[in-house]
């Protein structure tokens, strides 16, 4: 009993559990129920001797009480549409699985098989008809036992279920009933994928799979036999009659069931030879493995050994590795000193050959050794006398330089005071002539210091670069000895104009305020008077609001009063109406007795 699982279901479950039963297959006096795709549908006595099947579909095994599996049964299928991948759309993709579909059908003889004649123009355009034909062809091409019986629109979806096509959802029964047109693409990608199951198939039957199983470590041969077991028996099985027993059909698997036997039999003596084999190599390493560990010293002591190796090589190779890199760094050094002493070299060597020229030019002139000293003096102190004045000289530029800096800094203060200046005359209206408090004067300031003097240099550098005076390049000069003066520097008067017109304008504007807060004091007066009329009004609308409520709270009473009496006269109207209506009442019902008593006397 194999219970190694393969591509069906394992040995007892395919071996020992095919039969049929009368409960479970429903005979009829027609015919035998179909095991196809959508034949639960139909009445048990509506086929005719013809059986529909299909080695694929879902049977139950009645021995084994249970549902068994398809042998191309998949894992459950994803919701939703899924999405082809392939570029069915594209015209040459189209052409080339067309042409594939096309050779396929020549080569294994469609139009004899069919009666039915296929040209180039029938993958493009093709017929109701030639899909039929070529659908019905392909799948017996992978189920020669199915039967067709109803429409190819119906047949189609259950059959394409079966054979599990991933994208089965995306075919609809009016797609399949009109395969023209922009249908066709996804027809033509259904078909083109039979094709490739039924190429598949057949090269699984003839074994090309399994060379790639045995070099992946895979043994197929035992999915092999089953495989040919059910393929065999199943076939068989259906070839058996509609009126013919159990017993029957058992004969008809019988043979196979020893087949299958006898091919796993050969199968396992193989397997043993190779465990035989195999156990005597084993045996044989073994003793080897005892003799080696006889003769070898101590296992762990050669570890142990080793490990102090390994740990000195590591050791060794680092102190290798520190030392080559110390060396190039000496060889670098080598060099550089090797360098620097080749170039001092030459120095030394020129600066002798420079001593001997200048001593030949010396003894040539007749200067002695005093005239030397004394020239080496005068020079010595002429160099001093040339240092300290260079260091006045940059005490000066230093001072100079901060008298700059702060003369910079109060013209840029100018600056600002100016724009403050006009910024505020423009806010009181004396910028610009047009303005009111102008007068048609000019009292813009601006600073008369030209454009073309160079604001970065002082006088001092000026007379050291070329040696004369140069008016532009000073900021802080209006000429060679004369600096700014406030005429020079702004455009207006500022202590004899500007101010006196301020002073004056500064008057008018007091008036002006003055008059304005005495206005503004009557104007307070008079809205104090007539605040006190308000709030004398006020008080009286007080006063008249106050008695208001008083006559709405009066009013108020009186209706209370008014509204309890009328409802209490409403009640004693009512009550005495309703007594003048029992006085009618049995005043009618009086007068009705004495009109009786009138007519019995009467009669």
């Amino acid at each position: 009993m194999f219970q190694r699982s393969s591509s069906g279901t394992n040995l007892a479950d395919l071996g020992m559990s095919v039969k049929r039963n009368s409960s479970q297959m429903h005979r009829s006096a027609s015919g035998r129920r179909s095991y196809a795709p959508g034949s639960a549908l139909q009445a048990p006595g509506s086929e005719s001797t013809q059986r529909r099947s299909s080695v694929y579909t879902n049977y139950r095994t009645p021995s084994m009480g249970g549902p068994r599996q398809s042998f191309f049964q998949q894992g459950p299928v994803p919701a939703g549409v899924p999405r082809d991948p392939r570029p069915l759309k594209d015209r040459s993709y189209q052409a080339k699985i067309g042409q594939e579909i096309l050779d396929y059908l020549t080569r294994y003889g469609f139009e004899m098989e069919m009666k039915h004649s296929l040209t180039q123009n029938t993958m493009k355009s093709p017929t109701q008809k030639d899909f039929n034909y070529i659908f019905q062809w392909l799948y017996h091409r992978i189920d020669p036992s199915y039967r067709f019986q109803k429409n190819i629109d119906q047949e189609v979806t259950g059959v394409l279920k079966q054979l599990r096509y991933p994208y089965e959802k995306s075919i609809t029964k009016s797609q399949i009933a009109a395969v023209g047109g922009q249908n066709w693409s996804t027809i033509l990608g259904m078909l083109h994928w039979m094709m490739q199951l039924a190429v598949m198939l057949e090269h699984y039957e003839r074994g090309d799979y399994d060379e790639a199983c045995a070099e992946a470590g895979i043994d197929v041969s035992g999915d092999r036999i089953i495989f040919t077991f059910l393929s065999n028996a199943y076939r068989d099985w259906l070839q058996v009659g509609d009126d013919e027993g159990d017993d029957e059909g058992d004969k008809a698997i019988a043979p196979h069931v020893e087949a299958m036997a006898v091919e796993f039999n050969k199968s396992t003596e193989k397997y043993t030879e190779e465990l035989s084999v195999l156990e005597a190599e084993n045996k044989s390493l073994q003793e080897q493995i005892e003799q080696f560990e006889k003769l070898s010293p101590d296992v762990a002591k050669l570890d142990r050994h080793f490990t102090v190796l390994q740990e000195d090589k590591e050791k060794f190779e680092a102190y290798n590795s520190n030392m080559s890199t110390r060396l190039e760094k000496m060889e670098n050094r080598i060099k550089v000193i090797t360098a620097e002493i080749e170039k001092v070299d030459v120095e030394l060597r020129d600066a002798e050959r420079e001593k001997t020229s200048l001593q030949e030019s010396v003894d040539k002139q007749g200067i002695t050794v005093q005239d030397i000293d004394r020239m080496n003096t005068e020079r010595e102190r002429l160099q001093k006398g040339v240092e300290a004045t260079v260091a006045r000289l940059d005490e000066v530029k230093k001072k100079v330089a901060e008298k700059e800096a702060e003369a910079n800094r109060e013209l840029e203060g100018l600056e600002r005071a100016v724009e403050k200046y006009n910024s505020l005359a423009y806010q009181i209206g004396l910028i610009p002539s047009t303005a009111t408090n102008a007068k048609g004067q000019n009292y813009e300031l601006a600073i008369t210091v030209t454009e073309s003097h160079n604001f970065s240099s002082s006088q001092l550098g000026g007379s050291q670069l070329g040696g004369s005076v140069a008016s532009d390049s000073s900021r802080l000069l209006i000429d060679p000895v004369t600096g700014y003066q406030a005429h020079h520097l702004l455009n207006l008067d500022l202590r004899g104009i500007v101010k006196n017109s301020l002073i004056g304008l500064r008057k008018e504007i007091n008036e002006r305020r003055g008059t304005a807060l005495e206005t503004d004091m009557r104007n307070r007066d008079l809205l104090d008077h007539i605040k006190e009329a308000i709030d004398d009004k006020q008080s009286e609308v007080d006063a008249l609001g106050h008695k208001v409520r008083a006559a709405q709270e009066e009013f108020e009473k009186t209706k209370e009063v008014t509204t309890t009496q009328k409802t209490a006269s409403d009640a004693q109207i009512e009550k005495m109406e309703k007594d003048l209506a029992k006085m009618r009442a049995g005043l009618t019902e009086s007068i009705h007795l004495i009109d009786q008593r009138e007519i019995n006397t009467k009669i």
